[in-house]
C-alpha cells in the first residue's frame, strides 16, 4: 500500500459538541460555517485512526444533523467536506485516492454517467501540485453553483454541475465502502 493510501486510511475526524470550534491534532474546525445566506453546522464527534500516519483531519458540514449516509446525501442546501492536511502529499496521490473511492462506492453505470465530470475533477486535482501540511481542502456543494473545490479558500477550476456528482464525492467518505469506517461513523455522528 503506498504512503498516501496509508495516510488516507489514517485520517482523523472530530468535531466538539456544543463548542464554537474544536482543535483536533492541532487543526481547528468551526462548529458552524456560512455559505452565503445559509449556515451549516458540523456533525457530531468521531475519530478514525489507523497505523501511525495521520494524513488529514476532516469534518462534514450540513444544514441539519444526519446520522445515516442516506440522510446526509439527501440533506437540502449547502454541504461541505473540509480536509485539513497533516502531511505533504502530491496531488497525483490525492487524485488516485478520489478515483479509488469512487470505484468502490459507485456502480459502473453511475461512474459512466459521471465520466466527463470525474475526468475533469481528476485534472483539476492534478493541477493542484503539492498539497502542503496545513493546507485546507474544501469540497462544497452550493446549490446555485455546483461542487466547488477550494484550497486555502481559493476556488480551483470551474464548479462541477449536478448534485449527483457531489453525492459521488461524498460517498467516498460515507458510502457503503468508505475510505475509513470509523471516519464515516464520526462524520455521521454515530460515535
Amino acid at each position: 500500500m503506498n504512503r498516501f493510501r496509508m495516510l488516507v486510511l489514517s485520517s482523523l475526524l472530530a468535531v466538539s459538541l456544543g463548542a464554537r470550534s474544536a482543535v483536533i491534532e492541532g487543526q481547528q474546525f468551526d462548529d458552524r460555517i456560512r455559505h452565503g445566506r445559509h449556515r451549516t453546522r458540523a456533525q457530531r464527534p468521531g475519530s478514525a485512526r489507523r497505523g501511525w500516519f495521520k494524513g488529514y483531519a476532516a469534518g462534514l458540514y450540513l444544514g441539519q444533523k444526519a446520522t445515516t449516509a442516506e440522510a446526509a446525501l439527501a440533506a437540502p442546501g449547502p454541504k461541505r467536506v473540509r480536509m485539513k492536511m497533516m502531511v505533504e502529499v502530491e496531488s497525483k496521490e490525492f487524485a488516485k485516492a478520489f478515483e479509488k473511492g469512487m470505484k468502490r462506492n459507485l456502480a459502473p453505470a453511475e461512474r459512466e454517467a459521471l465520466a466527463d465530470r470525474i475526468d475533469r475533477f481528476d485534472r483539476t486535482v492534478l493541477a493542484l501540485g503539492v498539497l502542503k501540511k496545513g493546507d485546507t481542502v474544501d469540497l462544497d456543494w452550493l446549490p446555485a453553483r455546483g461542487l466547488v473545490l477550494s484550497v486555502n479558500g481559493r476556488a480551483k477550476g470551474e464548479p462541477f454541475a449536478g448534485e449527483s456528482f457531489y453525492a459521488a464525492i461524498l460517498k467516498i467518505f460515507i458510502g457503503p465502502d468508505p475510505v475509513d469506517k470509523k471516519l464515516k461513523a464520526g462524520l455521521l455522528g454515530q460515535t
